[in-house]
């Protein structure tokens, strides 16, 4: 397929670039249905005359149905979107970049959305969406998922479907959370997976971060245990990757401990591990849940983790090699290829 499209780049350049136009918009229209004109061209950064011209012959080819709430994919039009994804890796050279990005990364799958995640929110909703296509091969009956918090898991939640092996799984969060906000913990993102998946959950509700003495006391508590043991035993783990000085402030950290994630230089922060450039673990925060030494025992670790301003937080995460997934976008992407040798 490459030397074909290597073909068509040289005799019919200008076929190529209406294909890309044209699958653009009808992603654009998948993810905002119902959509007007306008806001089709906002979004897509394309003149409101071009989107008007491509339209109507979307709508002629039984693509797209024009309604007075809007714009909406029709059967035919979902189709093609979905024949024609890989393609459009091909054509935008993604495919070179997921490999690229798993031989440098040593990993077993890697998956990468076109777009920069920094720039267009719809980007981080194709990184959830990706993240329950790989749920939806790899998830078997009986098995527990664990789910850490933040936007980018929300999103994962946001995108879930009906997984037909989920009715005998079980979901649960991989740590506590009482102090992010409701929509970010892990718990809220952990309820909202499992019931649209059709699945199971079990909530852990303890705050993050804790007291080295309260940890001690908590974690003795039996149902407090009985749902760490669950989490400790996940068939998988997804979880998000955050810039190190965002999550601390997030979290609300005291100052003290802030000086010194900015004196030890920490640039990525995952479970509550900070990590420095080079990926050396330089500051923990005391949680209740899954530890990076639990992660060996599960089978899949998903990182799902994108835009350009995160690329050094993925890089520190990934020098120690803790997960085996990565899902993440084109911007996060080309940085890590280009300035993160590893």
């Amino acid at each position: 397929m490459r030397a074909l499209i290597d073909l068509q780049k040289k005799l019919f350049p200008d076929v190529l670039e209406i294909m890309q136009r044209r699958y653009q918009l009808l992603h654009y229209i998948r993810l905002m249905q119902p959509v007007g004109r306008r806001a089709l061209s906002d979004n897509s950064q394309l003149a409101e005359r071009t989107v008007r011209s491509e339209v109507d012959f979307l709508s002629k080819q039984g693509a797209v149905e024009i309604t007075s709430r809007g714009m909406h994919l029709t059967y035919e039009g979902q189709t093609i979107l979905e024949q024609l994804a890989e393609f459009i890796k091909d054509v935008t050279g993604i495919k070179v970049l997921e490999q690229q990005l798993k031989e440098k990364l040593k990993l077993d799958h890697v998956v990468v959305i076109p777009g920069d995640s920094d720039e267009l929110d719809w980007v981080k909703q194709e990184m959830g969406k990706a993240c329950v296509e790989y749920l939806k091969t790899h998830l078997d009956t009986g098995e527990t998922v664990a789910i850490t918090g933040g936007s980018t898991m929300a999103s994962v939640a946001e995108m879930m479907t009906p997984l037909e092996k989920a009715n005998h799984c079980m979901f649960v969060p991989a740590r506590g959370g009482l102090g992010e906000r409701v929509e970010n913990q892990a718990n809220t993102i952990c309820a909202e997976m499992a019931k649209k998946a059709r699945g199971d959950y079990r909530l852990l509700y303890v705050p993050d971060p804790l007291s080295e003495e309260s940890y001690q006391t908590i974690i003795e508590e039996p149902s407090i245990k009985e749902i760490l043991n669950m989490i400790r035993n996940a068939s998988i783990v997804i979880h998000g990757v955050g810039d190190a000085i965002t999550m601390a402030e997030r979290r609300k950290t005291p100052q003290t401990q802030l000086e010194i994630i900015n004196e030890r230089q920490a640039v990525g922060e995952a479970f509550g591990y900070y990590f420095n450039q080079t990926g050396e673990i330089v500051h923990k925060v005391r949680t209740v849940g899954l530890q990076l030494e639990d992660l060996p025992s599960a089978g899949d670790v998903i990182a799902v983790a994108g835009g350009k301003s995160k690329a050094q937080a993925i890089a520190s995460y990934f020098q120690p090699g803790q997960s085996n997934v990565l899902i993440t976008d084109e911007g996060a992407g080309l940085e890590l290829i280009r300035d993160y040798p590893l």
